[in-house]
């Protein structure tokens, strides 16, 4: 069931919303978090990416006493996305943002895809206890169409934010139902702590989520390429004149190989033969990196389906790092959800 709630958002007088949105706390290095702490006094990493979660805690405090964030009265809102993919070709991908319960994924109302790691658990789950506001939303999937159409015109807030062309539109309060499992697409991290944060405070009893219907024309699962200094084994492979974009292919010294995969993940097969990799989504980039002399090989992957990824999650597998890309990252700062 999706929820409305009391969404906070920045009043106006905030500042302009280019100025105060971020990407999420995850994909933020350090030189970007300095860029956005400096564009504006009240851009959301000063909440998402503090120097301590008390120092969030207070600035959370301070903004919503000097009217820097209002609440809204309970609704749910309408999120859209254009963008251009790692292809080159503009999507638009819709998604409703509302309240959903937390359970543990033994319960199986909401499902995992991927391996998640301590330290970013514990430090959401200390900013959580001092604010007490889910300050990102999750990104789910469901499998139906949606049950809600987009309201008729203008939206209530419109941004760009690292080529993503986000809109937002006011939804009635009403609950939403939706078919179970729900597939976590990003936010693992998150929702984890969601689930650890209801063991020790009861009463907080959902998290922050945008749904996205496995039917949005929008939805698209991009690869994310592999370049490997040293290749640990080698695979069994064909040379091809072309990069063969329906195969698993090795690249190195110029030419490009097939290789001989029988697992349906690309990513699991390519772990056979070599453990460290660096990633990126685009194949140019691996492939000109492979050229350049730094590494010996990059191997371009296949990115697994909508429907691949929710066999493994409802199998209660968890797939290798970076298997998934799904593009664009929710932009953070446009709401957030006080417990």
């Amino acid at each position: 069931m999706l929820s409305p709630f009391r969404a906070l958002r920045f009043d106006a007088g905030a500042g302009p919303l280019e100025d105060l949105v971020a990407p999420p706390y995850d994909v933020i290095g350090p030189e970007q978090r300095e860029q956005l702490l400096a564009r504006n006094e009240h851009n959301v990493v000063h909440l998402t990416l503090p120097s301590s979660a008390d120092d969030a805690a207070a600035t959370l405090a301070a903004w919503r006493e000097q009217g820097v964030l209002r609440e809204e009265e309970p609704a749910l809102w309408w999120i859209e996305q254009t963008y251009v993919g790692p292809d080159d070709v503009e999507r638009t991908r819709d998604g409703i943002a509302g309240a959903i319960e937390v359970t543990p994924y033994d319960e199986r109302q909401i499902l995992p895809h991927e391996r998640t790691h301590e330290g970013p658990k514990q430090n959401r789950l200390e900013l959580l206890r001092a604010t007490r506001t889910q300050l990102e939303p999750i990104f789910l999937l469901y499998d139906a169409d949606p049950p809600l159409a987009r309201p008729a015109g203008e939206a209530e807030l419109e941004v760009d934010e690292s080529g993503v062309h986000t809109r937002v539109w006011r939804l009635p309060a009403q609950e939403v139902e939706l078919p179970a499992p729900l597939l976590i697409a990003d936010g693992h991290h998150r929702y984890e702590t969601a689930v650890a944060f209801r063991e020790e405070s009861p009463e907080a009893t959902h998290t922050f989520a945008v749904v996205v219907s496995t039917q949005s024309p929008g939805l698209e699962i991009f690869p994310t390429h592999r370049v490997v200094g040293d290749l640990e084994r080698e695979p069994d492979a064909m040379m091809t004149s072309t990069w063969d974009q329906e195969s698993l292919v090795l690249y190195r010294e110029g030419n490009f190989f097939r290789v001989d995969s029988g697992d349906e993940l690309d990513a699991r097969e390519v772990d056979r033969y070599a453990s460290d990799f660096e990633y990126t989504p685009n194949a140019q980039e691996a492939i000109e990196a492979v050229d350049s002399g730094l590494y010996e090989a990059a191997f371009l992957v296949r990115a697994p389906t909508v429907a691949q990824v929710a066999e493994f999650a409802r199998r209660g597998e968890t797939m290798p790092q970076k298997s998934t890309f799904f593009f664009p990252k929710l932009t953070s700062g446009l709401l957030l959800f006080p417990l």
